[in-house]
């Protein structure tokens, strides 16, 4: 197939010409720098297939013109989909695939890495040294052993966070919909989330961005925080309220917070805004903050994961002209057009 692929970033060429080399050559890669909106779409042109990131927008609008440029299959390079019109995708018939599993351990090892890096002040601690002072005042930390650490979401991703977290010592509380027999079976015990917030030292997002979870951590969420707990979000930006995040900071409520995400990302992170003004003004807030971490949606990017990411993509696009798709990895399609595999 003909792939137009949106948002590339030097990564994305090396992984995917790599991967297609490896199963020989099949499709032609058209890589695109810009972000994948309306305007952009137009890029696609005389490609059968756009391949997207979590960054890119695929709204009707936006959809709409990869259709009229002759685009009948959409592959999100990602897990998630919640930047995709999936209504507007099935009216266009066109089909929409996923990377279903590819950085569980990544994103869990990085949201304990972040919690560590808080706890330890090792932020901190880097600037000091290298400017030749090795006090040790202010970089006390709690640890982790023998803390409660609060899991809300206990997916793939959350159920890998808690195990490496019971192996530090940590007592897991967890919330989600559906309890995850592996995580009962190492002794994480479900709760409310009302109760986890109250209960936690430090707490952990990990689940999908819907309209349920939206603001999940919202004012009132805070409101029943234990007072100074950690919290960190390697999720969906739009999962926490921003503004009410930076009123707990200010107020005490909320001792530390690091995230690997943000709710205005897309126009920022992966890019390199070195010399420009920083035009959010609440992301420049929490920049400022001493007990906050940001990283620029790093949680995946480990070499497994991004090969992954790549093989699987095309190998998407090949079962797509074959006919046969693995069922976990169609978000959705024309039934007549597309048959599941098992």
């Amino acid at each position: 197939m003909r792939i137009a692929m949106f948002s590339t970033r030097p990564h994305d060429r090396t992984s995917f010409t790599e991967a297609n080399e490896s199963q020989g050559g099949q499709h032609t890669i058209k890589f695109v720098d810009a972000r994948l909106d309306a305007g952009s779409a137009a890029q696609a042109a005389e490609c059968e297939a756009a391949c997207l990131f979590v960054h890119d927008q695929a709204d009707a609008a936006t959809l709409t013109a990869l259709h009229h440029a002759g685009v009948r299959l959409v592959a999100l390079r990602c897990t998630g989909f919640d930047h995709v019109d999936l209504a507007a995708a099935a009216r266009l018939r066109l089909t929409v695939v996923r990377v279903p599993d590819y950085a569980p351990h990544a994103v869990a090892e990085h949201a304990v890495a972040l919690m560590l890096a808080l706890d330890r002040h090792i932020q901190h601690a880097w600037s000091r040294t290298r400017n030749q002072d090795f006090r040790l005042q202010g970089l006390m930390g709690n640890g982790l052993h023998g803390r409660t650490v609060g899991v809300v979401g206990t997916g793939r991703i959350g159920t890998a966070t808690a195990t490496i977290l019971r192996g530090f010592g940590c007592h897991v509380v967890a919330n989600d919909l559906q309890h995850e027999p592996l995580c009962e079976a190492i002794g994480v015990r479900y709760t409310s989330l009302h109760e986890l917030l109250q209960e936690s030292d430090i707490v952990s997002l990990h689940c999908a961005l819907t309209p349920r979870t939206h603001h999940l951590i919202d004012h009132e969420a805070l409101t029943h925080l234990r007072h100074g707990a950690m919290l960190v979000n390697t999720s969906r930006g739009p999962v926490v309220d921003t503004n009410a995040v930076i009123l707990a900071l200010l107020d005490g409520r909320l001792g530390s917070f690091a995230t690997d995400v943000f709710e205005r990302e897309a126009s920022m992170f992966h890019s390199d805004l070195s010399r420009q003004v920083l035009r959010d003004a609440t992301l420049a807030r929490l920049l400022g903050m001493p007990n906050v971490i940001v990283t620029p949606h790093q949680g995946f990017f480990t070499r497994p994961a991004v090969q992954t990411i790549a093989r699987t993509t095309l190998q998407n696009a090949t079962a797509f002209e074959s006919g046969r798709m693995e069922r976990g990895n169609l978000v959705v399609g024309p039934a007549e057009s597309v048959s599941l595999s098992a």
